[in-house]
């Protein structure tokens, strides 16, 4: 089992997709405690994307003999692909959304000032890989993606999310990616250290 120990392991499938409350007590949760079948947000179609980009300024003098670049701003997001959804998952996908169960009907209320919910959500996205190592995604977040649901004749309604991060910690760290990796190599790195 190669675990990821070296640059040369291709990443190749999809996963699931996990989402929870952020709660700003206790920080961003392992992927062992959102990663759990109640917090599974729909089942994949389309896979995820990581996006992460920054922006820069660059200082330079008339001649251009000296220069210095800092990075002034940086952005990440999580885009996920949904096949399957309830009225419950959209209330995790839409700030401004109500869902009321009685009498056998689920209702869901989307839009108006009045159905925030003003809530931050930490999603996983976990890539599961047997034979060269479990890869996780977490972000902290809101869908910034909005809604757009489509029914049609010619394939089942997919729904794309995507998620702008917000800080996790005081470092002010917009991804966690976390990948398996050997651990007797790893416990003989440090040994040598």
């Amino acid at each position: 089992m190669s675990k990821r120990t070296n640059k040369d392991t291709i990443i190749l499938g999809s996963g699931k997709s996990y989402i929870a409350e952020f709660d700003v007590t206790k920080g961003l949760p392992s992927p062992e405690e959102i990663c759990i079948p109640e917090n599974e947000l729909g089942k994949t179609k389309g896979g995820a994307a990581l996006l992460y980009s920054t922006e820069e300024h660059k200082e330079t003098d008339d001649l251009g003999t000296v220069a210095k670049t800092v990075i002034i701003a940086e952005e990440a997001s999580l885009k996920l692909g949904l096949i399957t959804f309830n009225g419950k998952t959209l209330a995790k996908l839409i700030d401004r959304c109500k869902v009321t169960e009685a009498d056998g009907k689920r209702t869901v209320k989307i839009g108006g000032a009045g159905n925030a919910q003003g809530k931050d959500w930490v999603v996983c996205f976990f890539h599961e890989d047997k034979k060269d190592g479990n890869i996780w995604v977490l972000v902290r977040g809101s869908n910034k993606a909005g809604l757009e649901l489509t029914f049609a004749t010619d394939g089942g309604s997919k729904i794309e999310p995507e998620f702008a991060a917000l800080p996790q910690d005081d470092n002010g760290t917009l991804i966690t990616y976390i990948e398996e990796i050997d651990a007797t190599q790893n416990a003989a790195a440090q040994d040598a250290e």
